[in-house]
């Protein structure tokens, strides 16, 4: 019998805090592949700040604005809805959201991405993810992909991929990985 998402997310969990700490400089270690990743970027990239354990984007997405790209950051607009992506520059302020997620003041410019970076809790070698389980990255990027082409890319350390992962109809997959060994695609 396979286990259920809800096991395979606590097991991901721990593998990724030890991970996290087994890692301190990660962010500077992906800030290397942001050339890369700038060739499959339009304008607007979409990042995070990253929650206790997530895989840290900060050092790719700083090289990414150096690079000339747009930087937005991911808002909560409902639980249910779709996230929607603010503009956002390293000094700007954020605020808290009901989750803890820290977001662009609400007076700033609604943005649509072309390339959004995506945490996750484990992926597999076809570039599904497991997520969290609110499915608002997943409800995001079916959005976004109806009304253009768009990359998503995971951030994560090298040692959360795991075996298959299991998916449902509404999963969506990523086009590419970073990790600190490098970025791959998928498909």
């Amino acid at each position: 019998m396979k286990p259920s998402k809800g096991t395979l997310r606590e097991d991901a969990r721990r593998r990724r805090a030890t991970l996290a700490q087994s890692i301190p400089d990660f962010a500077f270690r992906i800030s290397r592949f942001a050339g890369e990743i700038s060739q499959a970027a339009g304008g607007v990239i979409a990042g995070y700040l990253p929650l206790s354990g997530e895989a840290d984007p900060r050092g790719l997405m700083e090289r990414l604005a150096a690079l000339g790209r747009t930087l937005a950051l991911p808002c909560v607009a409902g639980r249910g809805e779709p996230l929607l992506f603010r503009f956002w520059s390293q000094d700007d302020p954020v605020t808290a959201n009901v989750f803890g997620i820290l977001e662009p003041e609400s007076t700033e410019a609604l943005v649509v991405p072309g390339l959004v970076l995506v945490p996750l809790l484990a992926f597999d070698s076809r570039g599904h993810r497991l997520g969290y389980g609110g499915g608002y990255y997943d409800r995001t990027l079916d959005r976004l992909r109806r009304e253009a082409d768009i990359v998503a890319i995971g951030v994560a350390f090298a040692g959360q991929e795991t075996e298959e992962l299991p998916i449902a109809t509404h999963d969506h997959t990523l086009d590419l990985i970073v990790t600190e060994h490098g970025v791959r695609k998928f498909g």
